[in-house]
């Protein structure tokens, strides 16, 4: 894989000065590696896969994805290693990110070239100040119960009676977007009438049992968590259905796409399969998300309900739509002070990639 430099190579000139323990070894300093997961790594190095569609051996050097614990079809791809089959001469590295805004950060200092993140970072990404050279390549989801709030005291039945009360959501990401939006919809201002607190979905089981926060905007497995001993309330597709959809989107840097265009239409078409695959074989593709959450296949697939999984060809309708909602999510975030300007919506619109998905659709 070539990575993106001020002069660029051909897709297929493996990359100098950067070898695969160097890549291996920033991989384990981003995602804590565990020595599970070490472990993991190594079971997985050794099993046979089957590449799903047409293989590029073409592809060469070394790419670093990142991913989030996220219920959808990237984790099937991860879990069946159908990227290494289908790209057996290149040197793919998986890395775990908490948040959409840590994936942004990764961009940013070029320590990864593409991961999942939420439509909110990434319309935070495109804009001001940060304005980074990001590209969206793929709608993983369209969000909706999958994000909810949920209250400890089940007494509380709205947004509006949690006022003087103080929530957690991860900042930056989609929820944070869904919920300002309900916050504004119920006339409540951050800050003043609520308190919101900025937690990684893994700090906020702790901070609950601690009874420093009373409500979480958060996805699962914590949503699930936190429900066993609260209340949901609302949820993003309640905003959605309000005008305010959200998304889990895949972005890679615009330098690595324009290097690589072989890497991302092979990395689309599989991507495609898996959600073939969602719906074809949900059993199966339970399994293998729960095998890559550290859950189960029956929680697998009460999750899965919360979100619409669309296909290439559904990509092509949705990504025409995305520039116009980042525009949108950027005017609301620009209200909120999330950032400093509203970037032309022609950003918006090359900040998305669609030859891939056009190919493979």
């Amino acid at each position: 894989m070539t990575r993106p430099r001020t002069q660029r190579r051909p897709v297929t000139q493996r990359l100098a000065g950067l070898g695969v323990a160097a890549v291996l070894a920033a991989a384990a300093a981003l995602s804590g590696c565990t020595t599970a997961r070490e472990a993991e790594a190594k079971a997985n190095a050794g099993a046979t896969a089957t590449c799903p569609v047409t293989g590029n051996p073409e592809v060469k050097g070394a790419v670093r994805i990142g991913y989030q614990a996220i219920p959808n079809a990237n984790l099937i791809v991860r879990d069946r290693r159908w990227l290494e089959a289908c790209l057996p001469n290149a040197t793919i590295t998986w890395i775990k990110f908490d948040s959409g805004a840590d994936v942004v950060q990764g961009f940013g200092s070029g320590s990864v070239d593409l991961a999942t993140l939420g439509s909110s970072p990434a319309t935070k990404a495109l804009s001001a100040p940060l304005n980074v050279d990001m590209r969206v390549v793929w709608i993983d989801d369209v969000i909706g119960k999958a994000e909810s709030l949920v209250v400890k005291d089940t007494s509380i039945t709205t947004i509006a009676g949690l006022k003087g009360k103080t929530i957690t959501t991860p900042f930056s990401s989609t929820s944070h977007y869904s919920l300002l939006q309900a916050l504004a919809d119920a006339g409540l201002n951050p800050g003043t009438d609520v308190k919101l607190v900025n937690l990684s979905p893994d700090k906020m089981l702790g901070a609950w049992q601690g009874d420093q926060v009373d409500a979480a905007w958060v996805w699962d497995p914590v949503l699930s968590e936190l429900a066993q001993h609260g209340k949901i309330i609302t949820g993003s597709d309640v905003t959605a259905e309000k005008g305010h959809p959200t998304f889990d989107l895949e972005g890679a840097t615009g330098a690595f796409v324009t290097a690589n265009p072989g890497f991302m239409e092979t990395w689309t078409a599989v991507q495609n399969h898996a959600v073939q695959e969602l719906a074809a074989n949900p059993r199966a593709a339970a399994q293998s998300i729960a095998v890559q959450l550290g859950s189960t296949p029956e929680a697998v697939t009460g999750q899965l309900s919360g979100y619409l999984f669309p296909d290439a060809r559904k990509q092509l309708e949705l990504t025409a739509a995305l520039p116009k909602q980042l525009s949108a999510t950027a005017e609301f975030l620009k209200s909120q002070g999330d950032v400093d300007a509203v970037s032309p919506l022609k950003t918006y619109a090359d900040g998305v990639y669609t030859d891939a998905i056009k190919k493979v659709a």
